[in-house]
């Protein structure tokens, strides 16, 4: 079957449907699956006590990037979204009082979350900051837990000798991408070299990765296109067409085919099988933003673009589907993907 020519939805396009979902998602305490660690028999506690700010979508990384997702939403689509809904739902929870708990609560637990869910709390505070108006009043309150945040990076950097390669949360690359994405607006600037100094210590001689070994069957990012998305953020345009030769000497000859084709979702309802959804997403995301850092002659470009608008298509009408399984993270990736097509 010939790839489809008809243009992509927009966020815009997306933005009422989604807003109403995220604010419907960071509102609803249950189910939940806690990452608390119980220290003794009185230690059980309701989630909305634990993280007030961030009790919502069942589980604390998603409830931070699904606010991310409404300060997004508020700050480029107002006119699409529920707009007083919005800013009401983040006025609640985005309070000095809730975030000092939060903050208080990263420290209490410094592996909490590492580091999937600190570099998406980096990326609110950069979206509030960036967002004006409100926004400077939630990235206020957000300060002592990005102050709690960056502490815990330096520290977790300054001692970890390997990076975690798996396709899930644990993945060090993608979290370290999202960090240099959003220090300098988050006011923690200072992250910026202690990331690229780690990026090139961990990934600047990797080659021939095994990328034909990929999907793992609950991946929801890809470790190759990962690695390479976040080594094109620190090394110039020469130096990151040429390492992503020997990093994936394939990619001019459109291989390994396993990593440029959607990965087949056999259950989508199924919670990790369904993380595949979320692969195809940050696929796109990724092959967009390798394909717009090499030079504009250069002949994988091509292909990456076709493989992402595959990806993509592939996953989008997934995305809004009724099931809390997938539905209460899905969209965030869904607008990641949008923005890296529409900047490409």
């Amino acid at each position: 079957m010939a790839p489809s020519t008809d243009p992509l939805p927009t966020v815009a396009d997306l933005a009422p449907r989604i807003a109403a979902l995220a604010l419907e998602n960071v509102t609803r305490e249950f189910p939940n699956a806690p990452q608390h660690l119980v220290r003794g028999p009185d230690d059980t506690v309701l989630p909305r006590v634990l993280h007030p700010a961030f009790y919502g979508s069942y589980d604390w990384h998603s409830a931070v990037h699904m606010h991310w997702l409404l300060v997004r939403l508020l700050r480029r689509n107002p006119a699409e979204i529920d707009a007083a809904a919005v800013r009401e739902v983040l006025d609640r929870h985005l309070t000095p009082e809730h975030l000092t708990t939060e903050a208080g609560y990263l420290r209490a637990n410094p592996t909490f979350e590492r580091p999937y869910g600190w570099a998406w709390l980096l990326a609110l505070a950069a979206e509030c900051a960036s967002a004006g108006g409100d926004g400077a009043r939630w990235a206020d309150a957000l300060r002592p837990a990005v102050t709690a945040v960056a502490e815990l990076v330096e520290g977790w950097l300054a001692k970890a000798t390997y990076p975690v390669r798996h396709g899930v949360h644990s993945n060090s690359a993608f979290a370290l991408g999202l960090i240099l994405d959003s220090a300098e607006s988050a006011g923690c600037a200072e992250l910026v070299g202690v990331v690229t100094g780690t990026a090139r210590r961990w990934f600047g001689t990797d080659r021939d990765y095994p990328a034909a070994w990929e999907p793992s069957g609950h991946d929801f990012v890809s470790p190759a296109l990962t690695e390479a998305d976040l080594m094109r953020r620190v090394l110039t345009g020469e130096e990151f067409a040429a390492w992503l030769s020997a990093f994936l000497p394939g990619l001019a000859h459109g291989e390994p085919r396993a990593l440029l084709e959607p990965p087949i979702v056999s259950d989508r309802h199924d919670p990790h099988i369904g993380h595949l959804i979320g692969l195809a997403l940050s696929r796109a995301a990724a092959l967009w933003a390798i394909a717009a850092a090499l030079p504009s002659d250069d002949g994988r470009r091509p292909r990456l673009t076709a493989a992402a608008s595959a990806q993509l298509r592939a996953a989008l009408p997934q995305v809004v589907a009724g099931d809390f399984t997938s539905d209460h993270w899905l969209a965030t990736f869904a607008v990641l993907a949008l923005d890296a097509a529409d900047s490409a």
